[in-house]
């Protein structure tokens, strides 16, 4: 009897420092989109949420700035379509201020022997909370968008679009590069 009880407050014991253990431990940001063949490494403090549209495979939220009423959203999908045609839609999703056309900054990297295209957007954008559905484009002013081509022959083609306040995306965009940039593929 007296063996049961001294392992029971062993037990009893080891359970709160495994709790506090779990607690301090990193989680693990890795997620996988394309079937689990693109894996990524997730900056710490990006909340994984249910993606708004069925579209979308992979959605984030990341915390506004300290100044900004709101989040920032990330979006990751497959897609189609040539990479001049979807930058152009994405220029036309923003407007400026004085009417002037919106100029887009892209650089073309090479990510895990994938090409990519990064495009970097601001001005007042028109969110369509439910694209493809009719419904009224939202003016969000003060917005700025990096977005992401990855093409890959074998997998297809996938979208990283993270948008919000510019001082949201401008404080977040070294991890976006480092999520960009943790792309492993598995072919």
């Amino acid at each position: 009897m007296r063996l049961f009880f001294a392992l029971a407050t062993l037990v009893c014991l080891a359970i709160p420092a495994a709790i506090q253990a779990a607690d301090e431990a990193p989680a693990d940001t890795t997620f996988t989109v394309a079937d689990g063949k693109m894996t990524f490494k997730a900056p710490a403090g990006w909340v994984k949420k249910m993606p708004r549209s069925r579209i979308v495979e992979v959605e984030f939220e990341i915390p506004a700035a300290k100044d900004d009423t709101a989040a920032g959203r990330l979006t990751m999908m497959g897609a189609g379509g040539e990479v001049q045609a979807n930058i152009d839609r994405w220029v036309g999703q923003f407007k400026q201020e004085d009417g002037s056309d919106t100029k887009a900054k892209v650089e073309k990297l090479t990510v895990a022997d994938c090409e990519v295209h990064y495009v970097d957007l601001s001005g007042t954008y028109m969110d369509n909370p439910a694209p493809f559905s009719g419904a009224k484009a939202i003016p969000r002013d003060n917005y700025r968008q990096l977005s992401v081509i990855i093409l890959n022959k074998k997998v297809g083609n996938y979208f990283l679009k993270f948008y919000g306040p510019k001082a949201t995306v401008a404080e977040n965009e070294k991890a976006f590069r480092d999520l960009v940039g943790s792309l492993t593929v598995k072919e």
